[in-house]
């Protein structure tokens, strides 16, 4: 077993990795190339896609298929398995890593975006669990990857509905570990804090002085996320400096976690 994750037993098999054009994504993926795993690798954006599969090709030697499919959109998650279902793909590992956040008030967030982040936070993720977790449970065996959050673990001011579709994944993950296990299928949730990947762009927030400081790099959280589901673990909190801040709210009242986070996320 390397350093990094991950067992030669699962060489030649196929992972499906979502959100695979850019941050944790890339990172998933290289991992489980470098481990003789073949891909197929979905996301909204083809071109990074396919530059991303033709490096892995060239420097571990697996097969990748590339999936462009907006999996915001309504039945996304149906049709990605119908299209692998044409070609005889079969899926061993689940990478749910597809995701974003909006920043800002509630009220001044247009709910059209707020919807759509929510089909893809919980819909499509819910989906593509069930689709592929029930082929899983029929073979005997699987690993399912969902990627939540440290914010999963209390309300957050300024990402109220981006940390309460984390908190649904975190539920619902630990649920599944507990549920899948006798049918041989590995469930585990993997909660970054802030991780160095777009994401603040992407949600239109700027990073706090103190949020910069905490910010880790991509590779060792997805790398700590594979170690977790390969060790068959039901949660783990990538960063020493993350899981004492999800430890710290056992013992905290909600109302001090809610100010907390306030100043953290201020920019």
């Amino acid at each position: 077993m390397s350093k990094e994750t991950t067992s030669s037993s699962l060489a030649g098999k196929r992972a499906l990795v979502t959100g695979a054009s850019s941050g944790l994504g890339l990172e998933f993926a290289d991992i489980l190339a470098a481990q003789k795993i073949d891909l197929v690798l979905v996301a909204r954006r083809q071109e990074p896609m396919e530059k991303l599969a033709s490096d892995l090709r060239r420097k571990y030697g697996v097969d990748v298929l590339v999936e462009a499919v907006d999996l915001a959109s309504p039945g996304a998650a149906s049709r990605l398995k119908s299209s692998l279902d044409a070609k005889a793909i079969a899926v061993d590992i689940l990478v749910n890593n597809a995701g974003y956040g909006l920043h800002g008030d509630f009220l001044e967030t247009p709910i059209e975006r707020t919807t759509d982040m929510i089909q893809l936070n919980i819909t499509t993720l819910t989906e593509l669990t069930y689709l592929f977790g029930r082929d899983m449970a029929t073979r005997g065996s699987g690993h399912v990857l969902l990627v939540a959050s440290l914010l999963a673990f209390q309300a957050v001011p300024s990402y109220a509905a981006y940390a309460a579709t984390k908190a649904y994944v975190l539920a619902l993950g630990e649920a599944l570990h507990d549920e899948l296990r006798p049918h041989g299928v590995v469930v585990t949730s993997l909660c970054p804090g802030h991780t160095a990947t777009g994401f603040d762009a992407a949600a239109g927030a700027t990073d706090s002085a103190l949020l910069r400081l905490l910010t880790m790099k991509p590779r060792p959280v997805a790398a700590s996320g594979m170690r977790a589901l390969l060790q068959g673990k039901a949660m783990v909190v990538a960063g020493l400096s993350n899981k004492m801040a999800a430890f710290s709210n056992r013992v905290t009242p909600r109302s001090m976690q809610r100010a907390t986070m306030r100043r953290i996320m201020a920019a």
